[in-house]
């Protein structure tokens, strides 16, 4: 693929003409990428450029969702991006997060944690830091709104109740949900963990509204303190 230009390829070869022909399921996920490229450079197409991208991934992981991990920089160490294409590149992943997350919110159910660990699995599960939402609820367990508590290592030290009650009050929440990841995607609860859900729930209790779940996010796996038996 290398040593031909697009042009010289079979046009039932071509990506966007097989996406026209049989649609965009028959493409692979280089000519998927090579698609949104459109072009690639001289001595390489945009099928090969794209494949180069995929194979090199960032943060251990290959394919798409190596994607994810690269920045604006690394794409642009590429032959053939510039920073248009970085750009193209960095929304298209965001686009795929923002979908899995707007499917996934019609199924909301917050007495089922498996739901808002799909929800928010797209968009922290790709994250290199930690990060704690909190969710606030009325009093027909319907969304209010959310707000990020901390971003960062999150550890007892650093995490305010304080911060998260004052949310609550400005949304007029009646419960709560925080959630937050685990950059290293193992869910398991650390001695940090197990403090700051204490803390807050003591302080959930001063002002009686109630934390209702503190959800982990790792890599497609989640764990629900809730659900494990860990809120007191």
């Amino acid at each position: 693929m290398n040593s031909h230009t697009m042009k010289q390829l079979p046009e039932e070869e071509r990506p966007y003409e097989k996406c026209l022909a049989y649609g965009p399921e028959v493409l692979t996920d280089s000519e998927l990428l090579a698609v949104i490229l459109r072009s690639g450079t001289r001595g390489i197409s945009s099928v090969a450029l794209a494949s180069q991208i995929l194979e090199a991934g960032a943060g251990g992981e290959q394919g798409l969702l190596g994607i994810h991990r690269l920045s604006m920089g690394d794409l642009m160490e590429f032959r053939g991006i510039g920073q248009v294409k970085a750009v193209q590149i960095k929304c298209i992943g965001e686009l795929s997060k923002r979908i899995a997350s707007v499917s996934a919110k019609k199924l909301l159910d917050f007495q089922n944690p498996e739901t808002i660990a799909d929800y928010y699995m797209e968009q922290m599960r790709h994250e290199e830091q930690e990060i704690m939402i909190c969710m606030m609820l009325n009093t027909k367990n319907q969304l209010l709104g959310e707000t990020v508590i901390s971003r960062g290592t999150v550890n007892a030290s650093l995490v305010s109740p304080r911060d998260l009650i004052l949310a609550a009050f400005r949304f007029r929440a009646v419960f709560i949900i925080i959630v937050h990841n685990h950059p290293s995607g193992d869910p398991k609860p650390s001695r940090d963990d197990l403090d700051i859900t204490k803390r807050i729930q003591a302080a959930c209790s001063l002002v009686d509204i109630p934390l209702l779940d503190h959800i982990i996010i790792g890599d497609q796996r989640y764990i629900s303190f809730r659900q494990e038996g860990m809120l007191t």
